[in-house]
């Protein structure tokens, strides 16, 4: 799904707070602009992809000219992609513990192979995802 909510930007002491007033709880800040766009991006997105898992109403974006700010703020839009961006949250690393034969461990250090890039290689030949 793909989502895009106007955020209004305070410039700090040091850097920006950023509010997006159409979703209660959604505030996040950053050290320069760029990085609380970044910010952003994420703090929309991870509450974006909660209101769905939660499967609550997500609120209509305000129209951007409507949003009215202060002499230290401006507003802006931010997009959000929730496919995305659960693709990049759902490609973290999880531990896994397996059991192989004690030869194929040593030959397999001696030839110098990172056996998580293995599983993972083999795992996706398996699957048809190479």
């Amino acid at each position: 799904m793909k989502y895009v909510y106007p955020a209004v930007f305070t410039q700090e002491e040091s850097g920006y707070s950023v509010r997006f007033p159409d979703i209660d709880g959604c505030f996040t800040c950053g050290d320069d602009l760029n990085d609380s766009l970044s910010m952003a991006n994420d703090a929309l997105s991870l509450m974006l992809v909660h209101f769905e898992d939660e499967k609550r109403e997500i609120p209509e974006p305000t129209p951007i000219k409507k949003i009215k700010t202060q002499k230290d703020e401006f507003t802006t839009l931010i997009s959000s992609d929730t496919t995305i961006y659960r693709r990049t949250l759902k490609n973290m690393a999880v531990k896994k513990t397996l059991s192989i034969p004690q030869w194929l461990n040593e030959a397999a250090m001696a030839a110098g192979l990172n056996f998580s890039q293995v599983l993972q290689e083999a795992l996706k030949a398996k699957l048809g995802l190479a």
